[in-house]
């Protein structure tokens, strides 16, 4: 699979996936961002860490900042 961000005359394999939208991405085109992960405890929620790896494209990344 080669990345969807990379222009045509310069395809690159892909080695992520966005979380988001399932884009393939190249190391160029991938941002990693974190997310924290909870769980229902009970009455309550627990949050767990460290935090959780997110990969997103760079139209995700913008669109949730």
């Amino acid at each position: 699979m080669n990345c969807f961000d990379c222009p045509p005359d310069r395809e690159r394999t892909a080695v992520a996936v966005c979380h988001r939208c399932g884009a393939g991405l190249c190391r160029d085109h991938a941002h990693t961002g974190v997310e924290t992960v909870h769980a229902v405890h009970g009455t309550g929620r627990a949050t767990h860490t460290p935090s959780a790896r997110r990969l997103s494209c760079g139209t995700c990344r913008e669109a949730e900042s």
